[in-house]
């Protein structure tokens, strides 16, 4: 195989057949800086390897000269065929003699390991790949032919993983455009590895010890340095937080009652061991201060050959091996850093500003830039959560929210548009994508994101495409839209009246100030549960009473509830009674027995001291004199249930004003054939909760995302029994209100509402603009056909 170039022999070669990362690692070899040696498996060999595919699969037959046109708004589909075609690479077999010609090359490294890195550029007719960092990833193997050609394989086959599908076609790649090269390296055990990252800004430098592998795969905070570039000045250093470190498997090395082997970006079954370090060491800087001043001054130098914005890989070896044949080079860069060598290098001309790489739902609207905090596991809910992030999380539960007052977006890998996690980040005013398949396994720790709420994307961003100060090329994504302060856009003189009531979903009380300005006529849904989560310190209201700490409680739920009477007297306040599945509270006494778990009015029958001490919290509220605070039941199943309630309440004296009003959520199916013996028993409204009334209706868990066709509140059904509702309360005369999901999700069904007869319709303090208006054109446009009607 004539194909392989040698890194110190790449000068005047065609910069397509190596790649940037081949060409420029290269380039700066040759001018005697400290590269770690290498040699490149050109883009013609993979073109060679691609046209002996024998396949009768469509898309696979003509390859490499398929146009892959292919549906990637299709995930599904998209999935399928990314499948195939790399079963299709994986399966087929690398001829023997490039295998060996190979291994005859890596041979003289006389290592164990290799590392083969993707090497990637596009033809002379389209130059800006762009940083491809996320979808070619690198790929250990041990030095044998056998590893060597599985690992070629599975390099050469993440030109076809999903994601990278979708990113040549989005930006209008073809596969005819794409050639992709893989740099062989030797790979030894380090004493420190870690990133260097320069621009005109200022310089950041990321070091842990041992093997990159910790920072790549997001196990370790790293130490971090910031740099003035051009006099090379240490601004700030930050000690890291590096419980693990990574190595190759040697028995000798390391103890192995201490280690952790497992396999990280390999293509075979070598071993990489993660192993804990010692505390003493933990507390050290992983770049010692002369290591740190060369790497500042190798970046200097680097400047004259890259320019100003660069990034580089660099590894500290435990030892470093001469190339025969190549010692001069070799033992120059010794001369010069004994031990320190660059492994990989990205130029200014291979940026972009942003991948897009994961696809879920769009949950709640905005865009925000930030930092990716990933939780692998939803089990165990961390103690906090760093401010300014996003938070990278399988599931959220409802007693997460205390946790998300300073996180700025959401990725869930679950979850539907009416989870919790979408539900909490609309009320927080930040941007989610929920149903994000693999979320917490593709991103990593530590990422820079840019969460896309309204299209349900996710996009991988460079950092040095955005400034501190947020002035850049990606100056309109730098924030997200969060609940508009007042004064409200919407309050100006000539705002249009209407006639139907809009109220406001909430339950955090460091929302008041924003919201209660807003053109709302008061709070449609105040959750209790998600209120009292602050107070509740993560226990349940059980652990308090059997603690002895009820009066403390009932001072602090009493506070709560007054903040919201009073903010918005003499607007109304319906108090949504607490409504927990005993399975979405960590410290619940009770073992969820079905997917709804004891909630709603049930769980006040079989336990009513909770019950008891909310009603005296409401209570003492109406005392203090605010009359405007009215009770609404949530999830009631039968008559009886709400019979046993409305005798709790009246022997809690909240009856003794006749301002208040005892309403129930409906949303269980059976209130569709009740509603008039709920009225006749005391029933003073209802709220309709479209959420639970849809996956009961249709039979679908609202939190499987998966699902989110299913689960459409545009339903037939749905629609049919959300007017058959609101037409029951007409008859009854109550009034009948909406307080789900729909009409914030579906604009749309927002006139049929209004001409249906809803008397309110209360949504996030996000949705609040929208909805007045769709609230007035279909107001106006009733008003209008009414008046037609008479001309006629």
């Amino acid at each position: 195989m004539d194909k392989l170039y040698w890194l110190e022999q790449i000068k005047l070669l065609d910069r397509a057949k190596v790649g940037d990362k081949a060409f420029y690692l290269s380039r700066i070899m040759q001018r005697g800086y400290p590269v770690a040696s290498g040699f490149v498996i050109s883009a013609d060999v993979l073109r060679q390897f691609l046209e002996t595919l024998n396949s009768s699969e469509s898309l696979v037959a003509d390859l490499p000269y398929s146009s892959l046109h292919l549906d990637v708004a299709n995930w599904r589909q998209l999935q399928q065929v990314a499948g195939r075609l790399r079963q299709e690479i994986i399966t087929a077999t690398v001829p023997p003699q490039w295998v060996s010609t190979i291994f005859q090359a890596a041979r003289e490294w006389q290592t164990n390991y290799l590392i083969l890195r993707p090497t990637l550029a596009l033809s002379t007719v389209m130059q800006n790949l762009g940083n491809t960092s996320g979808l070619l990833e690198s790929i250990f193997c041990y030095c044998d032919e056998e590893a060597i050609a599985r690992a070629l394989k599975h390099t050469w086959s993440q030109l076809f993983r999903a994601r990278s599908l979708l990113y040549w076609q989005r930006v209008g790649i073809s596969l005819q455009q794409i050639n992709l090269a893989v740099l062989v390296q030797p790979v030894q055990n380090a004493i420190a590895s870690g990133l260097l990252y320069a621009n005109s800004a200022g310089w950041k430098i990321e070091a842990t010890w041992g093997l990159g592998t910790a920072i790549s795969q997001g196990d370790v905070l790293p130490d971090t340095y910031y740099i003035q570039g051009d006099t090379g000045i240490v601004l700030e250093r930050h000690l890291g937080n590096k419980m693990l470190a990574y190595r190759f498997n040697d028995a000798a090395a390391v103890d192995a009652s201490q280690s952790l082997a497992r396999s990280v970006l390999t293509a075979d079954n070598t071993d990489i061991l993660a192993y804990v370090l010692e505390e003493a060491q933990q507390k050290q800087y992983a770049l010692q201060e002369e290591y740190l001043q060369q790497l500042i001054t190798l970046g200097n130098q680097l400047m004259s050959e890259l320019g100003k914005s660069f990034t580089i890989k660099w590894t500290i070896s435990e030892e470093t091996p001469v190339t025969p044949g190549r010692s001069t080079l070799a033992n120059k860069a010794r001369d010069w850093f004994p031990h320190l060598t660059i492994t990989q290098v990205s130029s200014p001309q291979s940026v972009i500003p942003n991948l897009q790489f994961i696809k879920g739902l769009g949950a709640a609207t905005g865009r925000v830039i930030a930092t990716a905090y990933v939780i692998v596991n939803s089990q165990h809910r961390p103690e906090q959560i760093p401010k300014g992030v996003i938070l990278v999380a399988p599931t959220i539960t409802p007693d997460w929210l205390p946790l998300l007052q300073q996180v700025v977006g959401i990725i869930t890998q679950q979850g539907g548009l009416t989870s919790h996690a979408a539900i909490l980040a609309r009320e927080l005013g930040i941007p989610a994508v929920v149903s994000a398949t693999d979320a917490t396994v593709i991103i990593q720790n530590g990422e820079r994101l840019l969460v896309d709420g309204d299209r349900g994307e996710v996009y991988r961003i460079r950092e040095d495409r955005v400034d501190k100060k947020g002035e850049g090329k990606n100056q309109e994504l730098n924030s997200h839209h969060p609940i508009t302060p007042s004064p409200h856009p919407l309050i100006t003189p000539n705002l249009p009246m209407i006639a139907t009531q809009l109220l406001v979903n909430l339950s955090q009380p460091s929302l008041i100030e924003q919201v209660q300005n807003l053109p709302v006529d008061g709070v449609g849904l105040l959750r209790s549960e998600l209120m009292l989560l602050s107070t509740l310190e993560g226990q349940h209201p059980n652990i308090w009473l059997i603690g002895g700490h009820k009066e403390e409680l009932l001072e602090q739920w009493t506070e709560q509830i007054m903040r919201f009477a009073r903010a918005f007297a003499p607007r109304p306040v319906f108090y949504r009674s607490l409504d927990w599945r005993s399975h979405e509270f960590s410290s619940s006494t009770h073992t969820p027995q079905s997917m709804l778990g004891d909630r709603g009015t049930f769980s006040y029958i079989s336990n009513p001291a909770v019950f008891e001490l909310e009603l005296t919290a409401l209570t003492t509220v109406q005392k203090a004199g605010y009359s405007n605070v009215h009770l609404l039941l949530p999830f009631v199943r039968s008559v009886a249930e709400f019979s046993f309630c409305r005798q709790k309440v009246e022997q809690a004296g909240l009856t003794q004003i006749p301002q208040f009003q005892l309403w129930i959520m409906a949303e269980v199916p059976s209130v569709l054939f009740l509603l008039p013996e709920y009225v006749k028993a005391g029933v003073a409204g209802i709220s309709i909760g479209t959420n639970d009334l849809t996956q009961l209706l249709l039979g679908v868990d609202r939190e499987q995302g998966q699902l989110t066709k299913v689960f459409n509140e545009q339903h037939p059904a749905v629609m049919s029994a959300i007017a058959q509702l609101i037409q029951m309360a007409k008859t009854a005369e109550i009034p009948c209100s909406i307080c789900g999901q729909a009409p914030a999700l579906y604009p749309e069904i927002i006139e049929q509402l209004v001409q249906w007869g809803i008397t309110s319709i209360s949504v996030e303090p996000e949705a609040v603009e929208r909805t007045y208006q769709a609230i007035a054109r279909a107001e106006q446009r009733l008003i209008l056909a009414a008046a037609r009607q008479k001309l006629e």
